[in-house]
């Protein structure tokens, strides 16, 4: 566990990065790679658990609003968990959220939403969602063609959506002036990000177009067994990377590591890089 925060400001607001702990995974979730290259790549990154996949959520104040960028994996299946507990070090306690936004409704970005008796954990908070992304998520009869994980997926979603008194859909509702939803789909059908665009300063939030960053930056072909439609997943995080790098675009992903925010570089068409930016205390930033 860390106490580690990045913190950047953008425009009249403050955006941190807050953990949510690490998810043991492996890199033979990638497709469109050889393992001993995706290795490579993480070693020559210095990550020294090349399998695993960091997960962030993101907090927002400022105008007079505390949002929370999804909810990490709350200690499902006892992983995560570290969320709530970095949400009070920075100083905000659940009941002060008054938004959630949600890029999509897998677990790991919905799982710390309830607490142990399936109550809400942001009992004050506006729950926004793609309509599409939930409309996905409620249809019993799609998810039955794909996999149990994915019943056992809409199980969770739906407990979820049927908790929280207030949900908003991003096609139909206004979050801020400043702060809009962005249609990223193919990891899942709804996948969305958020760019906050204040006072000349942007960032894009782009939720899971990457898990494991320095792979599939250099290499967007790269797809992982949790995307729902690959190619799609693929021709999105191609033109993400594009506009980023072209309008030198901060950016930040739940599972784009402990620093938390970073921009695009092209050395050269369609060859891309990370470059980590990062604003760290040991305190409450």
């Amino acid at each position: 566990m860390t106490n580690v925060f990045s913190t950047r400001d953008i425009g009249n607001y403050k955006v941190t990065a807050l953990s949510d702990g690490v998810m043991k995974a492996s890199l033979s979730l990638l497709s469109g790679i050889e393992p001993e290259a995706a290795v490579n790549i993480q070693q020559h990154a210095g990550i020294k658990a090349a399998d695993d996949i960091q997960i962030n959520s993101y907090l927002i104040r400022g105008a007079g609003r505390i949002i929370l960028i999804d909810s990490g994996m709350g200690n499902l299946n006892h992983i995560g968990g570290e969320l709530r507990r970095n949400l009070l070090l920075s100083g905000i306690m659940p009941d002060e959220v008054d938004t959630v936004l949600l890029t999509h409704a897998h677990p790991d970005h919905i799982g710390g939403l309830l607490g142990e008796n399936g109550r809400p954990a942001y009992r004050n908070a506006a729950l926004y969602i793609s309509k599409a992304e939930a409309n996905f998520w409620l249809d019993n009869e799609k998810l039955t063609s794909l996999s149990e994980r994915a019943l056992m997926n809409g199980s969770l979603f739906r407990r979820t959506f049927e908790a929280y008194s207030t949900v908003r859909f991003t096609e139909e509702t206004a979050i801020a002036e400043d702060i809009t939803a962005v249609s990223l789909p193919g990891h899942t059908p709804g996948h969305s990000g958020y760019l906050i665009d204040s006072r000349d300063e942007k960032l894009l939030i782009w939720g899971d177009i990457t898990h494991y960053p320095h792979i599939q930056i250099a290499h967007p072909e790269v797809s992982i067994a949790f995307d729902y439609d690959p190619d799609q997943a693929e021709q999105t995080r191609r033109a993400i990377l594009e506009r980023a790098s072209r309008e030198n675009l901060l950016i930040a992903g739940m599972h784009l590591g402990v620093s938390g925010f970073a921009y695009i570089r092209s050395p050269s068409e369609g060859h891309y890089f990370l470059e980590y930016v990062r604003t760290a205390s040991r305190c409450p930033p």
